[in-house]
């Protein structure tokens, strides 16, 4: 039935498959960026703290009785770390960014979205119709002339804190934009949570940006907080708000309550050893602009394939000497990368020769 679409994707090196990959192999791929997901001494912290519960399931929507102590304990601590009033779980950050956009953007509304967003955000902006603007990826002045032009009852700015596929940090001066016109500002910190900032909690520490009652921070669990499932961190009314409309928020079955359970402990690892592994982490990046020049300020590392066919080449030629790196390609990105994650499970030395091995068969 779909044979013909099918057969269009492979001729263009664009089909996909789900794969199991050998865990021998040495992740360079994945968003673990503290190698949390190996942790066994975590995971049975988690364990414990679920056994200290009856219920152990979420078993509902979190508006009829899903919601959990472990939810409310995870959220009041990220929301107390974070400077923000209030926080709310949700089932990941596909459903957190239809949430947010769907819900928040009403009637006379005006959506302003980076045009490097992640997908579920633009997914949910093509519910909006007219009412969304999209700017020039972390361009400032091209957000002030499209904020200046299209005047609405509010204006809503959807950054990333680190966009996925570059690793390019979300400007500063597009805070100091949405001060200026006193918009609300969403900003997805799935990629700088935990990477960046001096506690690790993020763009708004690392920019030591003061929390207002017009910012709203969502982000994962999935990454570097090694789980699975979303956050948002917002005032209370709003909050409120997306309880009362957010349709992901209740229609969808309350998270896990493992797997929060995990974000939250090792939400409290990383708080409690914040120092080393930011000493880790700027280790990594050091390692990695000494071998090629890359000045690294996140730890995404894209680099540019000549085609599709080629970045499929370089995938498999780099299995086979132990490395699993990113193939990304369209329409994930306009032109195809390796994604190289440099994340702290990776030693130095494998992280220098799978550097080496990249730019030896891609410098001409």
């Amino acid at each position: 039935m779909y044979e013909n679409e099918l057969n269009a994707l492979k001729k263009a090196g664009r089909f996909r498959e789900r794969k199991v990959y050998d865990v021998t192999l040495d992740d360079l791929a994945s968003n673990d960026y503290l190698g949390l997901s190996r942790s066994k001494k975590q995971f049975k912290k988690a364990v414990k703290l679920v056994n200290e519960f009856t219920v152990v399931s979420s078993k509902a929507s979190m508006l009829v009785n899903g919601y959990h102590p472990i939810h409310r304990i995870f959220e009041k601590e990220l929301a107390e770390a974070n400077s923000f009033a209030e926080g709310m779980v949700v089932g990941s950050g596909f459903l957190a960014n239809l949430a947010l956009i769907e819900s928040l953007v009403r009637k006379g509304d005006m959506l302003f979205m980076d045009e490097e967003y992640h997908a579920s955000g633009v997914m949910a902006s093509q519910l909006l119709g007219d009412r969304v603007v999209t700017f020039a990826h972390n361009d400032a002045g091209d957000l002030r002339a499209k904020l200046e032009a299209y005047p609405a009852n509010r204006q809503i700015i959807a950054v990333e804190g680190i966009y996925s596929m570059s690793g390019d940090l979300c400007k500063k001066e597009i805070f100091a934009l949405a001060d200026e016109f006193d918009t609300l500002i969403i900003v997805d910190e799935a990629h700088s949570a935990g990477v960046l900032g001096k506690t690790l909690l993020g763009i708004f520490e690392y920019y030591k940006i003061p929390v207002r009652p017009r910012h709203i921070k969502m982000g994962t669990l999935g990454k570097a907080y090694g789980s699975y499932g979303a956050y948002i961190l917002a005032s209370k009314e709003i909050i409120s708000f997306l309880e009362n409309r957010a349709k992901p928020v209740i229609y969808s079955t309350a998270p896990s309550v493992f797997d929060t359970a995990l974000a939250l402990v090792n939400f409290e690892y990383i708080q409690k050893n914040a120092k080393k592994l930011r000493k880790k982490i700027a280790k990594q990046q050091a390692l990695v602009e000494n071998v090629t020049g890359i000045r690294m300020k996140s730890l995404i590392l894209p680099i540019e394939m000549e085609s599709n066919k080629f970045a499929l080449f370089m995938q498999k030629g780099l299995m086979a000497q132990g490395y699993l790196v990113g193939a990304i390609r369209q329409p994930t990105v306009p032109k195809p990368i390796l994604r190289v994650i440099p994340n702290l499970s990776i030693p130095g030395k494998k992280l220098r020769h799978v550097l080496a091995l990249i730019r030896h068969n891609t410098v001409q």
